[in-house]
Order: structure tokens, then C-alpha cells, then sequence
């Protein structure tokens, strides 16, 4: 019976406390519809990035002179273009190069902010002034601009775009994971690992990481939109990724000297653009809340 009741009491117990707190935080994620929808939309969008080129029926440089500045119609979705490219397949196979650069983009700048907060919240002193008045300096500058002059020093291309990207985007993890790491750090259990001989490297990355890891995945949720908004905007201006290359902001920049006569050439790049922006938005807003502790039961 004692046996019995052992094995009993061990299958009540939760399997591994992490599974069951992703558990509890995919339930409140799920409580949030606007959210759910913003998540199947960009899951939906990396799905498109991957196999809509191969289905889309024409490709994203052939051109018709034939054709072009046709309205939608059933054999082009969404018209075409001035040189009657297809605006459908070319927004397809441009959907790869936005989340490209957004999602390159902020994974570069979360490496170097999270590495810059953390240093600078765990030893502070000198070595935390020094780190955040350069962090200053780069919040000191618009996000739009910096990137404008990351882009015009290094020159228009589509690597450099998502450099320029990264380097605005630093500030921002930066001081979000330096927060954060104060308030671990002055924790009892930090004092207590400390006083058992555990090293920096080792409180760091075992204790301290894994307690800011949060807010970091939502910072960099809520930064893939910004970024994909720069990006757009940097190629609006001639600055990012160069013809025949579809990218949507080139698209967009192409569609303005059409606008009055054939608008949907600037119409469908935007509202791509726009979609995606709100579907990474809505759905970071979501995962803020559901990985507040505040709303924990």
C-alpha cells in the first residue's frame, strides 16, 4: 500500500516545472484572441517565405511591357507593375527578404544588448556609466535617422540595411536586460550561489540569464515590427535593397510615380507592409502580457 501511494503521489506531481509554466503561459496567450491571430498570421507569413516562390505563377523579375499597369484582375491578383512584373508573385517573393531582415536584424542587436545589460547591471561602476552613456548617445539620435547614416557611411545594400537596423535596435535590449539584471542580482538566493564559490560566468548565465530571458523575447517581438518598418522605409528612399530586388519599400518607392493613375502599384506593397507590422505588434502585446508575472494566478 505504502508503495502503491509513493507511485501515486509521484503521477500527481507536474513532469517538469518548465513544460507546466510554457503550459500556463500558452493558456493565458490563448485568452487573448487578438493575439492568437497576430501569431497565426506571422506563422502563416514564415510559411509564405518558404513555399509561396514555388507556387506563385510567375516570377519576381519576369516581365510583360504588354501588361503593365494592369489593374487586379483574375490572372494578376494585385495588377501590375510599370513594367508589368506581377505585384502578387513579386510581394510573395519579397515576403522572405522582410522577415529576413527583421528577423536578422534584431537576433544581431539582442546578442550585443543582452551582452552589454548584463555586464552593465551585473558590475556596474565604471564599466556600467561608461556602456550606457555610449547607449545614450545612440537613443540621443532617431531610430530612422542613425540607420540613414549607418546606411550612408557603409552604403545602400540589403546587408548593410539590416546592420543599420541592428545598430539602433542595441539601445533598447540593452537597457531592458540592465534593468532587469539589477533587480536579480540583489536577490537572496544571487547571495546565496555566491557565498557557495559560484563564479560570475557561472551566476551569469545560470541564474541571472534564464530570469531575464522574458522580457527579452518580448523586446525582440516588438522590435522585428520596428525593424521591418526601417527596412521599408530605408528602401523607400533608394537606401536599402536595390532593383530588381522585390523588396516592399522599393515596391512601395516604385508604386508613388503611379499613384494617381494606377494606385494599386503603391496600394498592395503598403498594405503588405502594414499587415505584417500589426501582426507582430498585436501578438507582442499579447506575449507581454501572458509572461507577466503580475497576471500569474
Amino acid at each position: 500500500m505504502l508503495a502503491e501511494s509513493t507511485v501515486q503521489e509521484s503521477m500527481n506531481k507536474p513532469s517538469n516545472p518548465h513544460i507546466e509554466n510554457a503550459k500556463n503561459i500558452f493558456k493565458r496567450l490563448k485568452k487573448n484572441k487578438a493575439a492568437m491571430v497576430g501569431g497565426f498570421l506571422i506563422l502563416l507569413f514564415i510559411l509564405t517565405a518558404f513555399i509561396g516562390p514555388f507556387l506563385v505563377p510567375y516570377g519576381a523579375g519576369e516581365q510583360n511591357l504588354v501588361n503593365k499597369l494592369q489593374g487586379p484582375s483574375a490572372e494578376h491578383w494585385f495588377g501590375t507593375d510599370h513594367l508589368g512584373r506581377d505585384i502578387f508573385s513579386r510581394i510573395i517573393h519579397g515576403m522572405s527578404i522582410t522577415l529576413y531582415i527583421g528577423f536578422f536584424s534584431v537576433f544581431i542587436a539582442a546578442i550585443f544588448g543582452v551582452v552589454i545589460g548584463i555586464v552593465s547591471g551585473y558590475y556596474g561602476g565604471k564599466i556600467d556609466t561608461i556602456l550606457m552613456r555610449l547607449m545614450d548617445v545612440l537613443l540621443a539620435f532617431p531610430g530612422i535617422l542613425l540607420a540613414l547614416g549607418v546606411v550612408t557611411i557603409l552604403g545602400p545594400n540589403l546587408n548593410n540595411v539590416i546592420l543599420a537596423v541592428a545598430v539602433f535596435s542595441v539601445p533598447a535590449f540593452a537597457r531592458i536586460v540592465r534593468g532587469s539584471t539589477l533587480a536579480v542580482k540583489e536577490l537572496e538566493y544571487i547571495d546565496a550561489v555566491r557565498a557557495l564559490g559560484s563564479g560570475d560566468f557561472r551566476i551569469i548565465f545560470r541564474h541571472i540569464l534564464p530570469n531575464v530571458f522574458s522580457p527579452i523575447i518580448v523586446q525582440a517581438t516588438l522590435r522585428i515590427a520596428t525593424a521591418i518598418l526601417t527596412a521599408a522605409g530605408l528602401s523607400f528612399l533608394g537606401l536599402g535593397a536595390q532593383p530588381p530586388t522585390p523588396e516592399w519599400g522599393a515596391m512601395l518607392s516604385d508604386g508613388r510615380n503611379y499613384i494617381f493613375d494606377a494606385g494599386h502599384v503603391a496600394l498592395f506593397p503598403g498594405l503588405a507592409i502594414v499587415v505584417v507590422v500589426l501582426a507582430f505588434n498585436i501578438f507582442g502585446d499579447g506575449l507581454r502580457d501572458a509572461l507577466d508575472p503580475k497576471m500569474k494566478s
